[in-house]
């Protein structure tokens, strides 16, 4: 090569290397000199980010704790895009679309309207979704489409124990069951972190301002016995199967604690899919359900009679032969009696004779001991969504509500009612408040809350409670209406109920609750339970429909709980 030529190319490199040098003065010029403030301001925010960290949710666990969890967390992705660096980055939006919405599980259209969202630096493309399906988005290596972590809320069994347990929201919220109810111990408190980064927005660990560690949220244990719940799950479908029924629930309590050991409503949802579940499914039946209970009620009036020295068991009344005419108002038995005594009465369910024991309590005595076994009061259990069912003041009766309320008629109660009407028969007269959560350990492992046995009340005498466990007692036996729940080798004492419906100002007679209630042993009682089952078809009686399942369950339970029948207890004394 020439001289005249080297010389030519040490020009021209020379050239190139001011012109370099003037461009790198000229934007450094730009940005410390002619920039804005404004303009200055956002590129240093581009390099610098403050982020909420979100705190681990608590587990749920039933009463034999970590062996069985119910509710825990997992490590999820959200798929996130830019679509202004998409933009910028002129990728192929046709080739993006046909590769990601397979993947993404979105429609083409969908998808090709959220990555060309104009004036948007953020959306998300799909949540919650599995690290290792999320990572082969990521492997496609579009700019603009980067990954978030993120945690979900799975619950191990799906609809099991889905009324009792809840959901958590999207945004992270407890919505219905304990997740609501002990959402201020299961949450936790989030963290907080500011921090510089590079281009990438990657963490420069060095410009880290300020890092407060997120506090995960406590455990809960409840009382709920995992097995129990599969039996009475279990016994909830196949009646529900059976009978064709529109709804059903069955809540076991134990008796002296009020401790819930399972609970369970029908129609049920999966909770890992919960925003595909109608109001209807997700209503707990158990606490959020009233209906006139029927003849499961009668057993309040006739504690109150006994209570007040009224009648015994054997105080005898005329049942009319099957017709009794109160004010003009005709009130009939399903069969037809001549005289009964008050046991006989409760063992054959007769209205008439229930209805004269309520008259002869009187309006004021009646009304006073149904707010004493607290109808028309909730029971306070730590759930949301009870009710406090249906129950006028005495003053705005009719004149044959004295006739009508005592046989389960004009009146509206939920299941955990008739639950603690029963419970309170069988523990001495004494009403415990119904609980479910029976702990809950700090993170730290302390416990900063525990549930207790709590009386709410004491409506009726320890003789009392024992005359009627006798009466209701018989109810089960040979000849009663509820023989269909007694269990083999043990005394079983309850009440059955049927229930019409009541519709536009009358009574359907085609829609009806069939019902039982009742605890074991009947002498020395450890459990009660209630089992309600919604427009059963076509046979509808709670003798025929509620009470087997009762039996059922009841019979599974006594060998799970190791309940000894009382002459076994007697014996090995």
């Amino acid at each position: 090569m020439s001289e005249r030529g080297v010389k030519v190319r040490i020009g021209l490199t020379a050239v190139v290397l001011l012109l370099a040098v003037i461009g790198l003065g000229v934007r450094l010029a730009f940005l410390h000199i002619l920039t804005g403030e404004d303009v200055r301001e956002r590129i240093g925010k581009n390099r610098r980010v403050e982020a909420t960290i979100e705190a681990p949710r608590g587990k749920i666990f039933d009463c034999n704790e970590e062996e069985n969890i119910l509710a825990l967390n997992l490590v999820m992705k959200n798929v996130c895009a830019d679509p202004s660096v998409i933009a910028a980055a002129g990728e192929d939006m046709d080739e993006m679309v046909s590769k990601l919405a397979p993947k993404l599980a979105l429609e083409s259209e969908d998808l090709r309207r959220k990555l060309s969202r104009e004036g948007s630096q953020f959306v998300y493309l799909r949540r919650f979704m599995p690290a290792e399906e999320a990572e082969k988005i990521k492997a496609f290596g579009y700019k603009g489409v980067f990954l978030e972590e993120t945690r979900m809320r799975y619950y191990p069994q799906g609809p099991f124990l889905c009324h009792v347990l809840g959901f958590v929201n999207h945004e992270g919220n407890g919505s219905a069951g304990i997740e609501q109810r002990m959402e201020r111990y299961l949450k936790g408190s989030p963290g907080y972190l500011a921090t510089g980064v590079d281009a990438r927005r990657r963490e420069l660990y060095l410009k880290r301002e300020q890092f407060v560690k997120p506090v995960e949220g406590g455990n809960v244990t409840l009382t709920i016995d995992q097995n129990v719940q599969y039996m009475v799950e279990k016994a909830i479908d196949e009646t529900m199967a059976e009978h064709s029924a529109k709804g059903a629930w069955i809540v076991v309590q134990r008796v002296k604690t009020g401790e819930i050991l399972a609970m369970a409503s029908r129609p049920g949802y999966d909770l890992n899919d919960f925003r595909h579940s109608s109001g209807d499914e997700r209503l707990n039946r158990a606490l959020g359900f009233v209906y006139e209970p029927g003849s499961t009620f009668k057993a309040l009036t006739i504690a109150a009679a006994v209570n007040e020295g009224l009648v015994t068991s054997e105080t005898v009344f005329d049942c009319e032969k099957g017709t009794w005419f109160f004010k003009g108002k005709p009130l009939r038995d399903y069969h037809p009696y001549d005289k009964l005594t008050v046991a006989d009465g409760v063992k054959k369910s007769s209205n008439i004779l229930t209805a004269k024991i309520a008259v002869s309590l009187g309006e004021e005595r009646l009304y006073s001991y149904l707010r004493a076994f607290r109808i028309g009061r909730t029971m306070g259990i730590d759930l949301p969504g009870e009710e406090a069912g249906i129950l006028h003041p005495a003053s705005k009766w009719s004149g044959i509500s004295i006739t009508r309320i005592p046989i389960g008629q004009g009146v509206a109660v939920t299941a955990l009612q008739m639950l603690g009407l029963y419970g309170t028969i069988a523990n001495d007269g004494y009403m415990m408040r119904p609980h479910i959560i029976k702990r809950v350990d700090g993170p730290d492992g302390e416990v900063v809350y525990e549930g207790r046995p709590e009386v709410i009340g004491r409506p009726i005498k320890s003789s009392t409670a024992s005359t009627m466990r006798e009466m209701l007692a018989r109810v089960t036996e040979e000849g009663g209406t509820g023989r269909r729940a007694s269990v083999e080798g043990f005394s079983v004492a309850g009440k059955t109920g049927t229930a019409q419906k009541p519709v536009n100002g009358g009574y359907s007679s085609s829609e009806h609750i069939a019902s039982f209630v009742g605890f074991l042993p009947a002498e020395d009682p450890e459990v009660v339970m209630i089992v309600a089952v919604d427009d059963p078809q076509p046979i509808h009686t709670g003798g025929r429909v509620a009470a087997p399942a009762f039996g059922k369950v009841a019979s599974e339970l006594v060998r799970y709980l190791h309940v000894e029948p009382v002459e076994q207890k007697i014996a090995r004394r």
